[in-house]
């Protein structure tokens, strides 16, 4: 699955051969990608749900948000994916390092940052490769509530445990991190 400074400030896994200005160019790349996937996905799931109230929202993230992310990845040369803490996909896990930054939104949220404002990026290697990584964090919007709230609807409940039995995306409340879209990049192989 496709995944992944700000701790206050940028923090930056700096490598010589990789400028500064071009680490910012994927940042900018990078909230733009998810800018249009998040923007995409809440128009779809907004549609869906008009359409057929909240259990015709879960096929949205069911079966058409893969295709919006690999929409968003074409369009960006970047790999774009959601994750969280709390996932409903298992394919959604996340990695180490965005589970370290999910674990960081968290305590930044937690010491009052707002969490539409939380963001992470670094270049790591991952297995002798370095690969750029960025996290923009998805605070849980009204909408959300319909499928991962504390009081779900029997047939909305009925339905996510049909189509996810190991769910654990449930109980949040407006405002709270749901998770966060991530962005990968391979740069160069060492």
């Amino acid at each position: 699955m496709l995944r992944r400074s700000l701790l206050c400030c940028a923090v930056l896994i700096a490598a010589p051969a990789f400028a500064a200005d071009e680490a910012d160019a994927l940042v900018a790349q990078s909230r733009t990608a998810v800018q249009s996937f998040g923007g995409q996905l809440k128009t779809a799931l907004s549609e869906a749900i008009a359409a057929g109230g909240p259990v015709n929202g879960i096929a949205v993230c069911n079966e058409k948000a893969p295709g919006i992310a690999a929409q968003a990845s074409a369009a960006s040369g970047l790999d774009v994916a959601r994750t969280s803490l709390k996932v409903r996909n298992p394919g959604n896990e996340p990695d180490a390092w965005e589970r370290s930054m999910l674990e960081q939104f968290d305590a930044r949220k937690a010491a009052g940052e707002p969490a539409d404002t939380l963001e992470a990026h670094a270049i790591v290697e991952e297995d002798g490769v370095r690969t750029f990584r960025y996290m923009k964090a998805i605070p849980t919007a009204q909408l959300c509530l319909n499928c991962h709230g504390a009081d779900l609807k029997p047939e909305v409940a009925a339905k996510i445990d049909a189509l996810y039995p190991q769910d654990r995306a449930r109980g949040y409340a407006a405002g709270d991190l749901r998770g966060a879209f991530t962005v990968r990049k391979v740069l160069a192989e060492n």
